[in-house]
């Protein structure tokens, strides 16, 4: 008989069969044990979403490497996969002896830093971010081609930064590269603009600043519409896809 997955002999008494219960206790133990995928040392610039689900990441935390990755940039250390992908400490802990960087990585990193250092000493005062050309964007570490390029683009269709916050309104440009930007540039002159008026300014003519797109202009307009006035800036973000966050920079570019 068995109880509780305890086999006993039948009879006036239980006697435990420690034979059979031998084998019982090995069947299961077979039946449940799951063999843990064997992992080898990986380079994770080239992590698979298969991989990724195998190491415990979230899509979440996949995606955000892919998207680094597509900016044709590297991790080059376990600390910086951590930033770009906001893995854990726990998880990382587990992970990070299986990476495995190559050479380059290394000597990329400590070559920039190099540039970065001597521009800095040339530069101790700072340059104008206005003025900044894709070139000396690239010195920075965490900006390559494409991000210089995004940078000085996102300059151009606003005609000029007026405040240093506005590097974080760049698309894919993390807090920390922003930070290193802003030990090299500052907005030292700030661009002469024409203001678009919010109560007077027509869809396409709102559409020009970078900050508003055809939506957006057009939800403006339908409250405008509404109100028959805009009276301050505030109340742009009782409008639904206003993004509220950036009303302080956006209003630099707007009049009444």
């Amino acid at each position: 008989m068995i109880s509780n997955e305890v086999f006993y002999t039948s009879g006036r008494s239980f006697v435990l069969d420690t034979k059979v219960q031998k084998l019982l206790d090995s069947v299961k133990e077979q039946s449940i044990r799951v063999e843990a995928p064997k992992m080898y040392p990986f380079n994770p610039n080239f992590l698979s979403d298969y991989k990724g689900y195998a190491l415990g990441m979230s899509n979440e935390e996949i995606d955000r490497l892919h998207l680094f990755r597509s900016e044709n940039r590297w991790v080059a250390s376990a600390k910086e996969f951590q930033r770009v992908t906001h893995v854990s400490d726990s998880l990382l802990q587990q992970i990070a002896p299986l990476f495995e960087f190559p050479e380059w990585a290394s000597q990329s990193i400590n070559e920039k830093k190099t540039k970065q250092k001597k521009f800095s000493v040339a530069n101790a005062k700072g340059k104008d971010l206005n003025l900044a050309t894709q070139e000396e964007l690239k010195v920075i570490y965490g900006i390559g081609d494409k991000l210089s390029a995004r940078i000085v683009k996102f300059r151009n269709r606003l005609g000029g930064f007026i405040v240093n916050e506005q590097l974080y309104d760049v698309y894919g440009l993390e807090e920390e590269v922003v930070l290193r930007i802003l030990e090299e540039f500052r907005v030292k002159q700030q661009p002469s603009i024409e203001k678009i008026n919010i109560n007077s300014a027509t869809e396409r003519e709102m559409q020009k600043l970078i900050y508003i797109n055809q939506k957006l202009a057009n939800q403006i307009v339908t409250y405008r519409d509404s109100v028959g006035i805009i009276r301050s800036f505030t109340e742009l973000t009782k409008i639904g896809v206003f993004p509220a966050k950036k009303i302080d920079r956006i209003k630099l570019y707007l009049s009444l």
